[in-house]
């Protein structure tokens, strides 16, 4: 999905730091795992309703992720999963409109769009017993598939990421769209999220075969380039750390740029992002 999620290689939103470094310029004891009593709850509630079956992962990101651009930038982390998950409830007929009306982030959840949605009895549903919630904790949800297609690319095959723009859920970060890379590793089917997404309950799961791409970092990221000091001229060594001899990153030929070990990105993609170079 192309929105105000996809923050990856965005310029504009200060530097990153971890969690370490942040609480750092503070004191020296750990970064919490939550800074409220609320933040706590709205994990616990998003774990436990989702034991209910009536999602998956796919889902809930994308419940998260499809709300007005600026609502989604202003909110916390924790206040975007509680308007993922009221989505979700009102969508699957786990929470009655004037329930959802009386949230906190009723706001953001388009009532029109979900009733498009397929929603279930909430009297047919079976909460998990605490034995069981711990056994689904401890399973995990397995994403591959026993499907043992060809791949349509091999190992080492240039390839090309699809430009994307539709407003669906999708797992390729906008960084790489369009951008031209090297298959790396061959990782097997597994399910497609942006089908698994949208996902009814009669639908058949759909699976697509996982590649890890290499990318020469410059191709990502021009900007970043290092280039030659003067005299228009690249050396040996530079050569090999996939810099260029320009001095304006717009004019970078993406399909002579070089790369090592020390300066790729890898991402993993599945095939239908994937196009021939």
């Amino acid at each position: 999905m192309i929105g105000a999620h996809d923050l990856g290689g965005k310029q504009g939103f200060g530097r990153v730091l971890s969690a370490r470094n942040l609480d750092a310029i503070a004191s020296d004891s750990p970064e919490p795992l939550f800074h409220a009593e609320w933040e706590r709850r709205a994990f616990a509630l998003t774990l436990a309703t989702g034991m209910l079956g009536q999602w998956n992962i796919d889902e809930s990101r994308h419940a998260r992720e499809n709300q007005e651009p600026q609502r989604y930038l202003d909110n916390s982390y924790y206040e975007t999963w509680l308007v993922g998950l009221q989505k979700l409830l009102y969508a699957k007929g786990l929470l009655e409109p004037e329930e959802l009306e009386s949230l906190p982030f009723a706001a953001s959840v388009d009532i029109a769009t979900n009733r498009s949605i397929q929603r279930h009895d909430r009297s047919t549903i079976e909460p998990p017993t605490p034995a069981k919630a711990a056994e689904l904790l401890a399973r995990g949800g397995p994403t591959s598939l026993p499907d043992f297609r060809q791949p349509k690319y091999a190992v080492g095959a240039k390839v090309q990421v699809l430009p994307m723009t539709h407003a669906g859920h999708t797992r390729a970060p906008q960084y790489v769209h369009g951008a031209t890379g090297i298959i790396y590793a061959i990782n097997g089917v597994h399910i497609y999220p942006d089908a698994n997404a949208h996902r009814r309950d009669e639908d058949t799961i759909v699976g697509e075969i996982l590649y890890t791409v290499s990318f020469a970092r410059v191709a990502l990221f021009p900007s970043y380039a290092s280039y030659a000091a003067s005299g228009g001229e690249v050396s040996e060594d530079k050569r090999v750390r996939g810099s260029v001899t320009t001095t304006d990153a717009s004019t970078i030929d993406k399909g002579d740029i070089k790369e090592c070990n020390q300066d790729r990105v890898f991402v993993d993609l599945w095939e239908p992002y994937l196009t021939h170079d």
